[in-house]
């Protein structure tokens, strides 16, 4: 089977870009990537709302009683999914997170903190979104949730080793890696772990990670972009791409089983490399 060059284009005529390409691509200028973002039409128009009405919001029941500002908090934390439950998030909210009794600190998933982290109205009142934490803060979060949300369009595998690499330094343990669906994606498929692992013994599982894997090494962007490599190259193999233009999305030792050059030559072959 002859293989295309490098920046030729198949009989569709669309750029061949695999995951790793693809995922490279975005975050060897992430700043630039997220400026794209921003600049689109319906971020920017949602963004501007956002900046001009949350100074204005002073407690729970304000946030809660416009659904364009409520629903873009939600979204800049991963929790779009859940802006139906109000009764839920009105209550992280108004509890906050200075006692380990409160909802939000019982709750094992660290999104609805990080909602009360942006928006403290229990610890700060009516000042809460004065602070940059809930206002640049929430719109860095919103255009980097967008990023990941375009790039899962076109491809999971994109989405996955963007989210992987934004909750990286927060990982503490490998059962925090098997209590979050997407970073156990990712390191399953690093270690070549089957799905059906899953459905065994848990505490097995999180012992065999923690003996392939040194979490400490995930404060090292370094070492978590040579994890991602891995990463995305095997992800490529499982689930090829076909005609994936990252641009849509834009807008304009191996110690894991295969060595990272295999992986790396693999998906040079497939750009049409030698």
């Amino acid at each position: 089977m002859k293989m295309a060059r490098e920046g030729s284009k198949p009989p569709g005529g669309q750029d061949v870009t695999t995951t790793y390409t693809s995922y490279r691509l975005i975050t060897q200028d992430l700043t630039k990537s997220l400026e794209r973002v921003s600049a689109k039409s319906d971020v920017k128009r949602e963004t501007d709302y956002y900046l001009s009405k949350i100074g204005s919001i002073k407690s729970v029941d304000d946030f809660m009683a416009d659904s364009r500002l409520y629903t873009y908090a939600l979204k800049a934390h991963g929790l779009e999914d859940m802006a139906y439950a109000k009764a839920f998030i009105r209550k992280v909210l108004t509890e906050g997170i200075d006692s380990k009794d409160d909802f939000a600190n019982k709750l094992s998933d660290s999104r609805y903190s990080d909602l009360v982290k942006s928006l403290n109205f229990a610890a700060q009142g009516s000042a809460a979104t004065s602070f940059d934490a809930a206002q640049k803060g929430v719109v860095d979060k919103y255009n980097r949730q967008t990023l990941e949300q375009d790039a899962g369009v076109e491809n999971t595998g994109v989405r996955l080793a963007l989210y992987f690499q934004r909750q990286a330094p927060g990982i503490t343990s490998p059962m925090a890696i098997l209590a979050d669906d997407a970073l156990s994606q990712v390191v399953r498929t690093v270690l070549q772990i089957p799905d059906e692992a899953m459905g065994g013994d848990i505490d097995k599982l999180a012992d065999h990670i923690g003996k392939k894997i040194d979490v400490k090494d995930f404060q090292d962007p370094e070492k978590v972009g040579k994890f991602l490599e891995r990463f995305t190259a095997l992800w490529e193999l499982s689930n090829p791409s076909e005609n994936y233009d990252p641009v849509s999305v834009l807008g304009s030792g191996s110690g894991y089983g295969i060595s990272t050059d295999l992986l790396l030559s693999i998906n040079n072959l497939k750009l049409g490399g030698r």
